[in-house]
């Protein structure tokens, strides 16, 4: 049902405000920026409070803001057009700002959903085995990728078939019965594992700490002194208590951003993480600006899913890979094998800029169209002269490819000869789909390494901080793209993206360099079966 939501989500949005990426840009913006903001209070709530508690709030909050979201979405396309001319359509823009507020609530409850259940619940059920984790961890990364491609085929034929509001009708019925199935399995898991219910309590090791202090400062003073003091501030204690209090909570959500980016520096795997987060600083991936960008190349919509589908392949071949790396040469190696992989596939990327068949001119200012989109009175070009053309097939050519043409409706015969060098476009996306393998890989690698090495008290808000790094890093690959959104600047963007993945495999290095040492490239040399005696699974890791 999630994945269902993320995918239909951006595309109701473009249904809603006549087929222009306004809403879903803003949508986009307004879930990174909640996310950044919020991620470490949210792993700080999640810390705070029972497993049980968190899992059932987040999961009843996320599947509700998606069941609303549908409903308040139905009623604006069935009426719509009355609503454009009630009070001169300020009401359909209330309803606009209703529904990205719910959508990006469903989300925040969708990332508490998914730091406790993936980062927290998961290691307590596989114990002290770390090689159950693994296995866990890539089983849950396994039925992950096939809902990614399952879950948006349902609702795009049901779209196709039937229409938006049916699709919103059935992503709301479909949240109703899955909430009620995934409250039940997380009942069963949570009553089978005892351990679930056993949680330090951050709450709790600050109140001592203040006890000790309080106990210590009593001491000092001597008897008749601290009987005065006390006659003489049992009167004001009440009103002093009202008063912190109160600062205290204006206060704590800006104390808890702080603290929570404070002790995400300080964790041993701060750079695995870092590493982790520059992978999301890139545009080599299947998102909507390389799927826009595969259609101003020729590319068709059954070629981009076949392409899709087999993403989804290596990716999955990525979690195998992870668990047989990780069995014979260890976890931290099987990181630094990983990146390898990546980047290596990532360089085919790098020589498809420079080969027959780019649009890559640097003559051209990746900051023309939003000059001419700022500057000029007309909101789109005209075809005066052939230097517009490529501009023009990439703003105003995309609608009439995701119809099924190819090129153009208007196209001139010297443009019929474009599409035949593909060499550019098949190298990038040869490069983007074999380095699957190596990002899900590393991806489960630092997944398992802040599971191992973060202390159970921490596991939510250091893990929120890293959704936060994440999505920062995502924020800022779409302001690259905002900058620069030409055709011919998007070899520039790749270059960059390329440059960003090997700056956090190089961070990785660094991480796996002060872990092991001069054992770093002693291979085969696999995690030790069992934990060692007396360790505790949120205790530090070197191998």
């Amino acid at each position: 049902g999630d994945r269902m939501w993320h995918f239909a989500v951006s595309v109701f949005l473009v249904e809603l405000y006549g087929n222009s990426l306004l809403l879903t840009a803003v949508y986009g913006l307004v879930v990174a920026g909640s996310v950044l903001l919020l991620g470490a209070i949210i792993g700080d709530w999640v810390d705070k409070n029972s497993r049980l508690k968190v899992a059932q709030t987040s999961l009843i909050v996320q599947n509700a803001s998606v069941i609303l979201c549908g409903i308040i979405l139905m009623i604006i396309f069935l009426f719509k057009t009355q609503l454009l001319t009630l009070y001169h359509g300020w009401l359909l823009t209330v309803c606009y700002i209703l529904v990205i507020t719910i959508a990006n609530i469903a989300n925040l409850a969708s990332t508490a959903t998914a730091i406790t259940i993936q980062r927290d619940w998961i290691v307590v059920v596989a114990g002290e085995d770390r090689s159950k984790l693994a296995d866990m961890n890539a089983t849950i990364r396994r039925i992950d990728q096939l809902t990614n491609i399952l879950a948006p085929m349902a609702v795009g034929q049901i779209m196709t078939y039937g229409s938006p509001m049916i699709g919103c009708g059935f992503i709301s019925g479909w949240n109703l019965m899955s909430m009620c199935v995934e409250y039940l399995l997380l009942w069963k898991v949570y009553q089978k594992t005892p351990t679930l219910a056993l949680k330090s309590a951050k709450v709790e090791e600050s109140e001592l700490k203040q006890l000790n202090v309080k106990t210590e400062s009593d001491m000092k003073p001597a008897e008749g002194v601290q009987l005065i003091v006390e006659k003489d501030v049992t009167g004001f204690e009440p009103q002093q208590e009202k008063e912190v209090s109160c600062a205290s909570r204006i206060a704590e959500p800006f104390i808890t951003f702080r603290d929570g980016w404070v002790a995400y520096y300080n964790q041993p795997v701060f750079l695995a993480g870092m590493g982790l987060a520059f992978l999301y600083m890139t545009v080599l991936g299947f998102d909507c600006i390389t799927t826009g960008y595969a259609y101003t190349q020729g590319l068709s919509g059954s070629v981009l899913s076949l392409l899709m589908g087999a993403s989804a392949i290596t990716g999955i071949m990525g979690t195998v890979a992870f668990t047989w790396l990780r069995r014979k040469c260890g976890l931290i190696r099987t990181g630094l094998i990983s990146g390898v992989a990546q980047f290596a596939c990532l360089v085919l990327c790098a020589i498809s800029v420079f080969m027959p068949g780019s649009p890559l001119d640097l003559t051209v200012s990746p900051f023309a169209d939003i000059s001419a989109r700022l500057f000029e009175s007309d909101p789109l070009p005209t075809i005066s002269s052939p230097e517009d053309k490529p501009e023009m097939v990439f703003t105003t050519g995309i609608p009439s490819l995701l119809n099924g043409s190819t090129t153009p409706a208007n196209s001139d015969p010297e443009m019929s000869p474009e599409p035949v060098p593909l060499i550019s476009v098949s190298l990038l996306f040869a490069g983007v789909i074999a380095a699957r393998v190596g990002l899900w890989s590393f991806d489960l690698t630092v997944t398992q390494l802040l599971q191992e090495n973060v202390v159970e008290s921490e596991r939510g808000i250091i893990n929120g901080v890293q959704n936060s790094m994440n999505y920062l890093l995502d924020l800022l690959h779409f302001i690259m793209v905002i900058l620069a959104p030409n055709p011919e600047a998007f070899g520039l963007l790749v270059l960059i993206s390329v440059s960003f993945v090997a700056m956090g495999h190089i961070m990785y290095f660094r991480f796996a360099q002060k872990s092991l040492g001069k054992q770093l490239f002693v291979c085969c040399t696999p995690d030790p079966k069992t934990v060692s005696d007396g360790s505790p699974p949120g205790n530090t890791s070197t191998v």
